[in-house]
């Protein structure tokens, strides 16, 4: 097993002449004034808690749009913050955007174009010109830090995600001996659905700016490449994941995200969770016999929220015997909230459990709770510990790192994941109980087949899961990304192309 030791060995002998630059629109840390002084804490994310362990081990400058002013007060005298507050390993440099600019970029661009793009929702992309103007400039912003911090030295800057496609051309043009990578968190549209964003052949050649391009799947290498090849004037070996363009060469690769399995299983063992699993279990009434399930997502119309509670809805029709003695937590904070989707979104959400509460509540029990709001680490790592299932029905997912990290707090490798179908995630957690979470009646047949397994089969279950997870954490994913990003700045690529369409 991987781990944080071993990933500062790999970076000190491999990397010692470069500099770590990790580029992200989300900070890794929020400072807010406290009793006068400024308190930085990590927001809820599956990106920054993948990324924090990389740059705690390797050290470096991690650059991202601040949150608001009160990171000013924790900046020193060059910009820059040494995090984490409570044992500094890294620095932080902030880009602060107008709120003209945020709205087009992030937004608008981002997250009204690219996101529902790359998500198979069934929610239209909007593309307007003003808004990718916006997103244009933006992300020449973030070229015009990057290169300031790399000040001509010999670095590697690793971009993430979908809110900063074009960001590595702009890198590559200004500064051509970067060792560029950049790792897609969300899936990637095949040639017919790309085809319908206007700027898909700047996305695609601004992504080309890398010498290294990570997704999660072999599926959405394959995507990309199709898209490459159907859209530019480039050499594209899918057999291989290497498109020659501009006559500059970029590696695909699948790298499948995951999580600090043993920090989350160290918390999981804690005093401080064990107090407030007592305290959840008289809360939720759990002391008294009841059984409780869970769902943990931010809100968004990708995860599968509302068919979900559709199920459970289900669940109480079809096996009555539930009633009053199973509670199901549906907890996360709001996210995007002046989208409009995401708006009609906490409405459905709203109306699905005041109708599953109104049909099915009785004698002082709630059928379903939901909690949408932000909750302390140690209370979503009690809770884990206390469902008897944790229901994951994203619609499209690249990973779903709440999978991973509900099998990481089993500490007692007992429990039952129910897993959509359509989240990167099943393909390694192959103990889940797979859904389709459009199919109301599978779903509900699942949290049934979840409630009456036998503990010897959920045991099963779960250690197989625990051990891949265990294996195949974030600090493996982090090193092989570095070895690969290392090897990709050679001119032949020796030795990679074996490695190329494997998980």
């Amino acid at each position: 097993m991987w781990t944080g030791d071993d990933l500062q060995r790999l970076v000190s002998r491999e990397l010692s002449d470069y500099r770590l630059i990790v580029v992200s629109n989300r900070q890794p840390y929020v400072f807010r004034i406290e009793n006068g002084a400024p308190r930085g804490q990590m927001p809820p994310g599956g990106l920054t808690a993948a990324i924090d362990p990389l740059m705690r081990a390797c050290g470096g400058t991690w650059i991202a749009q601040s949150s608001g002013a009160d990171d000013r007060a924790a900046m020193d005298d060059a910009g820059r913050i040494a995090v984490p507050p409570d044992a500094p390993a890294y620095h932080m440099r902030l880009l602060n955007l107008s709120e003209e600019e945020n709205n087009g970029f992030y937004y608008g661009f981002s997250n009204e174009g690219l996101w529902p793009l790359c998500h198979i929702a069934y929610t239209e992309p909007m593309f307007d010109s003003e808004q990718y103007g916006f997103y244009q400039s933006v992300n020449r912003r973030f070229a015009d830090l990057v290169l300031d911090e790399i000040n001509d030295d010999p670095a590697i800057v690793l971009i993430q995600d979908y809110h900063l496609a074009l960001l590595p051309r702009y890198i590559r043009e200004a500064n051509p001996d970067a060792i560029i990578g950049q790792f897609w968190h969300i899936p990637w549209p095949n040639p017919d659905i790309l085809r319908i964003c206007p700027w898909q052949d700047e996305i695609l050649d601004g992504m080309l700016g890398n010498d290294l391009l990570g997704f999660h799947l072999s599926g959405d290498c394959q995507n990309f490449l199709s898209c490459v090849e159907a859209n530019l004037d480039a050499q594209v070996d899918p057999a291989y994941g290497l498109i020659d363009y501009r006559n500059e060469t970029t590696l695909v690769r699948p790298f499948p995200i995951s999580i600090d399995f043993a920090s989350l299983d160290n918390e999981a063992r804690s005093a401080e969770v064990a107090d407030e699993m007592a305290r959840l279990s008289r809360e939720l009434g759990l002391h008294r016999g009841r059984i409780l399930g869970l769902g943990i997502d931010r809100q968004d119309y990708t995860k599968g929220i509302p068919h979900r509670l559709r199920a459970v809805e289900r669940l109480f029709e079809k096996w009555p015997q539930y009633r009053g003695q199973l509670v199901f937590l549906q907890a996360g904070a709001a996210s995007r909230t002046n989208i409009n989707s995401y708006m009609q979104l906490t409405i459905d959400i709203e109306a699905t459990v005041n109708r599953i509460n109104e049909r099915f509540g009785h004698d002082g029990w709630q059928p379903v709770l939901y909690w949408p709001t932000s909750l302390p680490t140690a209370t979503f790592s009690a809770l884990r510990r206390l469902a008897s299932f944790c229901a994951e029905s994203s619609l499209h997912d690249g990973m779903n790192l709440v999978a991973k990290e509900y099998v990481a707090s089993r500490v007692d490798e007992d429990g039952v994941l129910i897993l959509s179908a359509f989240a990167g995630a099943a393909q390694e957690l192959t103990g889940s109980l797979i859904i389709n979470p459009y199919a109301t009646e599978q779903f509900a047949d699942a949290i049934h087949q979840a409630l009456t397994m036998s503990e010897t089969e959920r045991r099963i279950r779960m250690r197989q899961m625990r051990n891949t997870v265990q294996e195949n954490n974030i600090y493996k994913w982090a090193g092989r990304i570095m070895m690969h990003l290392m090897q990709a700045s050679t001119p032949d690529h020796a030795g990679l192309t074996s490695t190329a369409t494997t998980a």
